[in-house]
């Protein structure tokens, strides 16, 4: 079984006991956490789409860690006019744990 989870303005396919790096989300490490934003699922042979989302359909989790990225370097260059930026950036994420998917 498996679903289509909206977080975070991405979407994410999912399935039952799978690790999920998500955009930063508050809460805890330990702490359950729920996705209502339900797109599709499906499982027994059959496909539920929504329109846009599925009512009543939710996917449970738990947060495992919550971290930072690693860096990326963001370097602006103009040609022959002696500019040059370097800047870094970690983007924060939490990490969490698909416990079910209920439809």
């Amino acid at each position: 079984m498996y679903a289509v989870v909206r977080t975070g303005g991405k979407q994410y396919l999912v399935s039952e006991q799978e690790f999920l790096k998500v955009e930063k989300l508050s809460g805890e490490v330990g702490e359950p956490i729920v996705f209502d934003d339900v797109l599709l699922v499906s499982g027994e042979g059959e496909v539920k789409v929504g329109r846009p989302r599925l009512d009543g359909a939710r996917v449970t989790g738990t947060i495992v860690e919550q971290g930072r990225d690693k860096k990326i370097i963001v370097f602006k260059m103009k040609r022959r006019k002696g500019y040059r930026k370097k800047q870094g950036h970690r983007q924060p994420y939490t990490g969490v744990k698909v416990t079910s998917i209920e439809v």
